[in-house]
């Protein structure tokens, strides 16, 4: 690894970490059967903050690109998987999660034009197996609902991680700016479903107004905005590997929280899944097919935007 990609890489591990606890606050915490509302008050004020901070806004092509990516990654994830997260246990949801890895390998032969090879679908496998391993003893009943939209959160967000690394970022513009703008598409297009589905918004008591404060702030501001900057940095199966940690999050706060057992079998599976997570770090010895426009700044190849995800962007 280059000089400074450990460091790059635990950054953006904190992101899917956060994550795990979400499972544990939405069932805890926040009001029942309210997964629009809860996706509309983790996003929109969070995106509002950082546009606040960013002081940057979309031109040209990048108000569609931010409007598409805040609805993968944003608008229909969240609702997507706050519902799963209500249907579900959080052990399950996270294991249907974990297919993530496996669908971001296919759309990136579709779409960067990245080979897949046996490595990356071997180590997508012993993930997703690993994770299974970890709440297969909570998995308790199926239902349906859940567990579609489960998946169907999981494919939203791979894909959204799929054109995040093929876009790119405009020039002169940051991951924070990036993240405000995905996350107020997505807040705005949450909005008027969660009024139209759910009614009123509900009286908060002081827990549940502070597990939508840490969603917001830590969950999301914070966590999307290391996730965006590794995507940029890294590659989208690189990234997409870290996400075995927000099941194993789960399964520790699970245990550590809420007094879940882990068995043998568990401590396993997340052995292996940790494992997986690692070896999705290493460099591909696949070569990569060369795009139809290489990847250079607008002033080099005419377009508005960008496809450099290697050169220097503002720090924040």
């Amino acid at each position: 690894m280059a000089a400074g990609r450990p460091t790059l890489i635990a950054l953006t591990a904190l992101a899917p970490v956060s994550w795990g606890t979400t499972y544990a606050v939405t069932t805890e915490f926040l009001p029942a059967d309210r997964p629009l509302f809860t996706g509309l008050m983790r996003a929109l004020p969070a995106g509002l903050l950082l546009l606040a901070i960013a002081r940057v806004l979309p031109r040209g092509a990048w108000w569609w690109k931010a409007a598409v990516l805040g609805a993968l990654n944003i608008g229909a994830f969240f609702p997507l998987l706050f519902l799963s997260a209500y249907r579900l246990p959080g052990g399950m949801a996270a294991a249907v999660g974990s297919v993530g890895p496996l669908i971001v390998v296919g759309l990136s032969a579709l779409l960067l034009g990245q080979r897949p090879t046996a490595r990356s679908v071997l180590t997508g496998v012993a993930a997703a197996f690993g994770v299974s391993l970890v709440v297969l003893k909570a998995a308790g009943e199926l239902d349906a609902l859940g567990v579609s939209a489960a998946l169907a959160a999981t494919a939203s967000m791979s894909a959204g991680t799929v054109l995040t690394k093929r876009w790119g970022r405009p020039d002169g513009v940051g991951p924070l700016a990036l993240t405000g703008w995905q996350l107020t598409a997505g807040g705005l297009l949450i909005a008027p479903l969660a009024l139209l589905a759910e009614g009123a918004p509900p009286a908060l008591d002081g827990p549940a107004a502070g597990g939508y404060l840490y969603l917001a702030l830590a969950g999301t501001a914070v966590a999307y905005w290391l996730w965006f900057r590794g995507i940029g940095r890294l590659s989208a199966t690189q990234a997409t590997f870290l996400g075995p940690l927000s099941p194993l999050t789960a399964a520790v706060v699970g245990w550590a929280a809420l007094g879940q057992a882990l068995t043998p079998v568990q401590l396993a599976g997340m052995a292996l899944a940790f494992g997986a997570t690692a070896a999705g770090q290493l460099a591909p010895r696949a070569k990569v097919a060369a795009p139809s426009v290489p990847f250079s700044s607008p002033s080099e190849n005419g377009r508005k935007d960008s496809m450099d995800l290697t050169g220097p962007v503002p720090r924040r």
